[in-house]
């Protein structure tokens, strides 16, 4: 029996990487998406991955999806939490409502999802769960606050969990990339890629593929030993 996945915001840049590169392993896959439809069918005619459509930030069609899924695949036995938002907007600028979207949407999320999911984990005692972070929650960067604060958290939820679901046998991981040339990597200015490329030790940005070959080792039994960890994925910085 093939080991399942499911992948939080796989229609993305990152998302897509991900479940390409797990179903590569033979991984069973689902994963979900919230707007773009057109993406997502591309993702799973390419990959024979399943797609659901879901609002994360919305408990009612988290515990729905999480049990289309698992009637659909028998039992969820690796997680991947990578679904997220950013707003490129200095500090002065970020409303109320610009905070709590980013909270929702990086937090919430993988609260969330990982209740649902990690109930079967808990009664089988074995599971995956990585947690996808950013950079911008461990160094000093230009980026937007409401996003670093946010993605700071995805760590701090990282170590708590790994902690107290040791006694499962569930191990909890994140998976921390630099700048990426895809995806939110994007959504930086010149002046911002050129700092971060002057001092990666590696000298460029990095690719979706590339943190995706982390996040599948890790799903994969080749990772028991580790566990609680943040691995960066930023080319050195």
């Amino acid at each position: 029996m093939s080991r399942i996945a499911f992948v939080t915001g796989g229609s993305g840049a990152l998302g897509s990487a991900i479940v390409r590169r797990l179903c590569k392993d033979g991984v069973s896959v689902a994963f979900t998406f919230k707007t773009n439809q057109t993406a997502a069918e591309a993702v799973a005619s390419e990959t024979g991955a399943v797609a659901f459509q879901a609002d994360l930030t919305d408990s009612r069609q988290v515990k729905a999806t999480v049990q289309q899924a698992i009637e659909r695949f028998g039992q969820i036995d690796v997680l991947v939490n990578n679904v997220g938002l950013t707003q490129v907007m200095p500090f002065a600028l970020i409303e109320e409502e610009d905070w709590d979207d980013l909270m929702a949407a990086n937090l919430k999320t993988m609260f969330l999802v990982t209740r649902e999911a990690a109930r079967g984990m808990v009664a089988r005692k074995a599971g995956v769960i990585i947690n996808i972070g950013s950079l911008a929650g461990h160094r000093v960067l230009e980026v937007p606050v409401h996003y670093a604060t946010a993605k700071a958290g995805v760590s701090g939820f990282t170590l708590s969990l790994a902690k107290e679901f040791s006694r499962y046998n569930i191990r909890v991981n994140s998976v921390v990339p630099g700048l990426l040339d895809d995806g939110v990597g994007r959504m930086v200015p010149e002046r911002g890629l050129a700092e971060y490329v002057r001092y990666c030790t590696t000298g460029r940005p990095g690719k979706t593929d590339e943190v995706a070959e982390v996040v599948a080792f890790l799903a994969s039994d080749k990772a028991q030993y580790i566990n609680a960890q943040n691995i960066f994925v930023d080319g050195g910085i």
